[in-house]
């Protein structure tokens, strides 16, 4: 029989809890405070008596990570870590340093099934999606191993979030609990490919987070060619929920865009960005691509970058920023040290 993961549990949940093993309902915010304090073992967590321990030890775990490998740029500073979990799979993610505070990039599944043309996460497919414990131990990890706290979390790394959609949701109302971590949900951004059933589902939680669409393209036709999913939801669908989503929650939608030298990166391209982004609350970020061994993908010129940002930004009067590249000498993108780990 499982054991119960009581890092995934609400606090009312972990009240409930208690009163179910025959503990007074105060042990269940005893429990909670002690997981937030750091406790890796139930005897770590001193105000419980060693009966109540006893029970914890036979009925629920507290699950673990092990940092397997961590990466330091000596280009800017930024931290690459490859986690692993309690079953032998392994996860990556990305600690960066800003003026604003600390970010940590963190995955949300082992692998992914979106197969992005450009991605690495997505080679093997997807393995299984994380709980919520093991999204939040990403950041407790992080935070024990450089010392330093988070106070930005985008949910961006391996795995599609919207794919591991309840999942995710409950991360996201534990990291947001003032005596857990609390992190603001607007310190928070969640990427999506565009699964368009929960980009409605999480519109309706008008959670006041900064949802992230990748683009990547402005034509279905040149979409289908990196994004499968551009083949079960067409653009005209996505933009569409996207609007919907703007409208319940009045939040504007970071658009992510892709440089791939040759592909998607003409002023045509440009123009059809413009076009399909004009008159939305919307911001244009624009990624110059990582390139990953498996794809003979390039990022854009510089020259190229500048001609599609001054279309965006001066004809289109969009708000265009070029994602600052952190970590080029550690393998930053997400998947590529699972991949060397797991020989994919």
């Amino acid at each position: 029989m499982a054991k119960i993961d009581v890092l995934s549990m609400l606090p009312e949940e972990l009240e409930s809890f208690a009163l179910e093993i025959g503990e007074k309902k105060f042990r269940g915010k005893q429990i909670f405070e002690g997981l937030y304090r750091g406790a890796t073992e139930f005897s770590q967590i001193t105000n419980l008596p060693k009966s109540l321990i006893a029970k914890l030890e036979e009925t629920a775990e507290i699950r673990g990570m092990t940092t397997e490998r961590m990466l330091v740029s000596k280009l800017d500073g930024t931290v690459k870590f490859l986690f692993g979990l309690q079953d032998g799979e392994a996860v990556e993610s990305v600690f960066m340093r800003y003026k604003h505070g600390n970010t940590l990039c963190i995955s949300t599944q082992v692998g992914c099934r979106m197969g992005c043309a450009f991605c690495a996460s997505t080679k093997a497919g997807l393995k299984r999606s994380l709980l919520p414990s093991e999204m939040l131990l990403q950041i407790l990890c992080a935070q024990r191993e450089t010392g330093e706290a988070v106070s930005n979390v985008v949910l961006m790394g391996m795995g599609e979030p919207l794919d591991n959609y309840v999942n995710v949701l409950k991360f996201l109302r534990l990291v947001n609990l003032e005596k857990g971590l609390n992190i603001g949900m607007r310190h928070i951004s969640l990427s999506t490919c565009g699964l368009v059933n929960r980009m409605d589902d999480l519109a309706r939680e008008n959670l006041q987070i900064t949802l992230s669409v990748s683009l990547h393209a402005a034509t279905d036709e040149k979409r289908k060619e990196i994004m499968p999913v551009a083949r079960k939801y067409s653009l005209s669908e996505l933009m569409a929920a996207c609007d919907r989503y703007t409208k319940a929650t009045g939040r504007r939608i970071s658009y992510e865009y892709a440089l791939i030298s040759g592909v998607n990166d003409t002023p045509e391209d440009a123009h059809l960005l413009g076009k399909l982004l004009k008159g939305r609350l919307a911001h244009l970020n624009l990624i110059p691509v990582n390139p990953i061994k498996e794809r003979d993908f390039k990022k854009s010129e510089k020259e190229a970058i500048k001609a599609f940002t001054d279309i965006t930004e001066n004809t289109y009067k969009i708000s265009t920023t070029v994602r600052r590249k952190l970590g080029g000498d550690i393998d930053a993108s997400c998947g590529q040290l699972r991949a060397q780990r797991d020989g994919l």
